[in-house]
């Protein structure tokens, strides 16, 4: 086990070396740079003043060489500073974490509160009213785009019932409700069904009526077997939501002003404030390694066929 971890943090070598060459290359194909976004609203700026800034900056330097400079200080720990404010990338980027983390807590435990119980109540109840009926509402939920679901919380409950601010004021559980629902509604939609399927297809393996024919109670048969078959799937999905939103869902953080990674990341963009997405490149590289590694980890934990190398089938 010790090996295969190992072998799985080295990949994260190449895989940092590609993305970060990638994103550089990309920047550079964008055509304008932080210096032309930083005086673009300042009126007449000499180009003298532009090149001694862009040289400070070092843009003025070959291509390959500002990219290798860059994996240099990455390996060292350092990882520049803002072209923009002026302070440290590393120190910037750790500054914005606690809120993405919150943020990511809150939406993965809302996405399995919901999707999870409503996704076995459909499978167990299939074909009837309740599956018809939490399927359209599934359906409503994967038409319905992030930003608009927003919009209409925002109007419900900040608006009209004054409940809950327009606008994120930090990082407090009140103003995390309106993002976390919004994320929550998306993802459980579309996880819903899912995990209908995949509780389905457990309830039609063969030790399910065999189960049945010895005397064991529904409720046995479901939660002690036919939902640790449907883990696996319910995992994966879980893994999935979770690298994303670490990596920052940058509507809504912007939406709600949450002042997270993704809306540093888009703020960072804009700016042409190539250090930052840099960082944040690289973060997105490192944390959906780890959380495939964990997952991996985890099916070898909850399923023996795994483990023993035996076909599912």
């Amino acid at each position: 086990m010790r090996r295969y971890i190992l072998k799985r943090l080295l990949q994260l070598i190449p895989v940092l070396l590609g993305v970060t060459f990638l994103s550089f290359a990309m920047m550079r194909l964008a055509g304008s740079d932080a210096i032309t976004e930083l005086y673009g609203d300042k009126g007449a700026v000499s180009q003298e003043i532009i090149d001694a800034k862009r040289a400070e900056l070092g843009l003025d330097r070959p291509f390959l060489s500002q990219s290798f400079s860059w994996l240099g200080g990455l390996l060292t720990g350092d990882m520049g500073t803002s072209y923009v404010s002026g302070r440290d990338v590393f120190g910037t980027f750790v500054s914005k974490l606690p809120a993405t983390l919150l943020l990511t807590a809150l939406s993965v435990g809302a996405t399995v509160l919901l999707s999870v119980p409503l996704g076995i109540l459909a499978a167990v109840r299939h074909d009837r009213f309740t599956d018809y009926f939490l399927r359209f509402c599934s359906f409503i939920g994967n038409a319905l785009p992030n930003f608009f679901v927003a919009l209409l919380l925002m109007q419900v409950f900040s608006i009209r019932w004054r409940l809950l601010p327009v606008l994120s004021e930090g990082t407090s559980l009140r103003s995390a409700v309106l993002p976390t629902l919004t994320l929550a509604i998306a993802m459980s939609a579309k996880y819903m069904r899912q995990v209908r399927a995949a509780v389905l297809e457990a309830l039609n393996r063969d030790y399910v009526p065999g189960a049945r024919a010895r005397g064991v109670r529904a409720g046995v048969i479901l939660g002690g077997s036919v939902l640790r078959c449907a883990m696996l799937t319910i995992l994966t999905l879980l893994a999935l939501s979770v690298g994303s939103l670490l990596g920052g869902t940058a509507i809504i953080e912007s939406i709600f002003q949450w002042d997270g990674v993704g809306k540093l990341a888009v703020d960072a963009i804009t700016m042409r404030d190539y250090p930052m997405i840099q960082a944040y490149v690289v973060w997105m590289a490192v944390i959906y390694v780890a959380v495939n590694l964990v997952t991996d980890l985890l099916y070898h934990a909850l399923d023996p066929r795994i483990r023993l190398g035996v076909s599912r089938e």
